[in-house]
């Protein structure tokens, strides 16, 4: 169970999860876009070929027995769907796999390297290289005492 626990643990702190996150917000923004599109440009013109508003009102069939099939109901959401699949790869997957390619040709930098550590991480740093020469010798090394220095 402990190994579970630590798993969780390293999965939370991996970074992920704030990815994760992200582009959860940026789906529901990009599907708010595109249903706008479908809603008030798209569908308007299936209006105007069809007679009705939406798909979903074309070729119904019934009522029987309180039972109604709709054919365009189905239709309207695959369409939804080709839509949607449209847009994501046209607007996210060709221009990041364009990127990707560059950068393999050496056109596009790589990310950009991390920042260097802060004047606080440098001294830390420092502070535990000096401690861990001092220690290196042990006792009777070269190091001297594992005391406070003597100077």
């Amino acid at each position: 169970m402990r190994d579970a626990l630590a798993g969780f643990k390293a999965f939370l702190m991996r970074g992920n999860i704030l990815d994760l996150a992200v582009a959860v917000v940026i789906g529901t923004a990009f599907t708010a876009v595109v249903k706008a599109l479908v809603t008030f440009i798209i569908t308007p013109f299936v209006g105007m070929v069809f007679g009705k508003a939406s798909l979903a009102k074309v070729w119904d069939i019934g009522p029987i027995n309180n039972a109604t099939i709709s054919v365009g109901g189905f239709l309207d959401a695959v369409l939804q769907f080709l839509f949607v699949a449209t847009a994501v790869y046209f607007f996210i997957v060709l221009p990041v796999k364009a990127i990707n390619d560059r950068r393999a040709k050496g056109i596009e930098p790589e990310d950009p390297s991390p920042e260097p550590p802060s004047a606080d991480v440098v001294l830390l740093q420092e502070i535990r290289d000096l401690l861990a020469q001092r220690n290196v010798g042990g006792p009777g090394g070269s190091s001297g005492p594992a005391g406070p220095p003597t100077s």
